[in-house]
């Protein structure tokens, strides 16, 4: 099988360069089981304990109780050897290996048995003598594992250490320990696994947003829908925000491109038609025509070049151009071009804009040339800063730009004064290449010159 027709590979074509690590609902059921598990098997652990000591104490407490019995109850005879005031009442100590059993010995003396022990004894242990009681397992008996307590001490009328035993089979607490634990088992499974499944249902719930995103930007990817829309919880809802915010983004950008494809279209159009014009006419001066024109079309090309690469800086943190400085540079270049014309620059120096430097000096270039071109001798720029921003105020003393021009002039082409060379894309460019910064630019009637005032604003770094 090729590559090509693998399913996996093809899966892995489309998703591109996202690698799959694994599921997050997985990993998400996986830490909770494993966490149910360990909490369970803790609890279950420490519960076991609890309850088998407790019924074990209380096996303990019914022979402890047995063994008080029979103890009150003993009497030393005229020969010195044990003997009973009454027998106990239960009546496993007179059947033969029931299971229940007694015993009291002596130094010097034989045993004396319940009559269930028959021809068996009870171990005896010489090592623990004592007035306490003593609790342990022994198993004197093949088909028999006991559970046996006793105790050491004198009775009255005898100088002999008697040791009174009472034992009984452990298959009764074997029994309830081992259904104690199948309950335990069976519970803590039953418990554990429908942690489980909470845990499952759980995930599968959080996750429902993550789907409604996912069949979101399906639609959006298949231009069913313009953004992700819907209520979404407040953990998703800033992943949806930067989403939307990131679609308006390449939104803008595609416009911009566009914007950009139509400008360079209008610049070459003319020059290539005035070729054609030319070569068409036959004209005698046809190849310094070409060579003119062509060199208008290289200028284009470079500053739409330009533009692109000012797009690609958006947003840039290292993007800082010294304001004052930039303004100097553009004065002392307009100045050799206009002479005859007046420009005074007044304002802040020390002020940074979020701007790459040959872009602040082309759109300044663009603003301070044209306020020369077409004012009446004098052009003031101003700097200063205002809320965040740099702010840039071009001004001049000509004829200004009526009101109802004033947002159409900014579109690509526009020329109000068709009487001066140009090419219309002196404003178009200025703004668009502030709205690559984040900025403004707009047109208004200067108060001290009476001619038109260019407010650019740019952000402050």
């Amino acid at each position: 099988m090729t590559k090509a027709s693998d399913p996996a590979s093809r899966a892995a074509d489309s998703r591109g360069y996202v690698q799959v690590t694994g599921s997050l609902s997985r990993r998400m059921i996986v830490i909770a089981a494993c966490w149910i598990m360990l909490l369970l098997a803790g609890g279950g652990f420490a519960l076991d304990r609890v309850l088998t000591g407790a019924i074990t104490r209380n096996f303990d407490d019914q022979l402890d109780y047995i063994l008080t019995s029979l103890i009150v109850s003993a009497e030393i005879d005229t020969s010195g050897q044990v003997t009973f005031s009454r027998q106990l009442s239960d009546q496993r100590f007179l059947e033969p290996y029931s299971g229940l059993y007694w015993q009291v010995s002596g130094e010097g003396f034989d045993p004396f048995p319940s009559r269930s022990l028959w021809d068996r004894r009870l171990p005896g242990n010489p090592a623990k003598i004592g007035n306490d009681l003593r609790v342990y397992d022994a198993k004197p008996f093949p088909d028999q594992k006991l559970r046996i307590v006793e105790r050491d001490l004198t009775l009255p009328g005898s100088n002999t250490v008697w040791r009174f035993q009472v034992a009984e089979a452990r298959d009764l607490l074997d029994q309830q320990i081992n259904a104690l634990r199948k309950t335990l088992v069976r519970s803590f499974a039953l418990l554990g696994l429908g942690l489980i499944v909470m845990a499952a249902l759980q995930t599968w719930y959080g996750l429902l947003p993550l789907r409604a995103v996912r069949d979101a930007i399906s639609k959006l990817r298949a231009g069913q829908a313009a953004r992700v829309e819907g209520s979404m919880p407040a953990e998703v809802a800033p992943l949806v925000e930067e989403l939307n915010a990131l679609v308006e983004h390449n939104d803008r950008q595609a416009e911009e491109a566009r914007r950009h494809a139509g400008n360079l279209a209008h610049a070459l159009k003319t020059p290539l038609t005035v070729i054609m014009n030319a070569s068409a006419a036959g004209q005698a001066d046809l190849a310094d025509t070409v060579i003119r024109e062509a060199r208008t079309m290289r200028r284009q090309v470079d500053h739409h070049l330009a533009r692109a690469r000012a797009v690609g800086r958006r947003g840039s943190a290292h993007s800082r151009a010294e304001v004052w400085t930039s303004v100097e540079a553009v004065e002392r270049a307009v100045a050799r071009l206009y002479p005859n014309v007046r420009i005074d620059v007044d304002g802040q120096k020390d002020l940074i804009a979020r701007i790459e430097r040959q872009d602040l000096d082309e759109i300044l270039g663009n603003l301070v040339e044209n306020a020369a071109k077409y004012g009446g001798g004098s052009v003031f720029v101003t700097v200063r800063a205002d809320a965040g921003f740099v702010e840039l105020l071009v001004e001049d003393d000509g004829r200004g730009i009526p009101a109802a021009d004033r947002q159409r002039i900014f579109d690509r082409g526009v020329r109000l004064d068709s009487g001066k060379p140009g090419t219309g894309l002196g404003l178009a460019i200025v703004r668009d290449v502030a709205e690559i910064y984040e900025g403004t630019a707009s047109l208004e009637e200067s108060e001290d010159l009476g001619g038109l005032l260019v407010r650019l604003r740019l952000p402050a770094a």
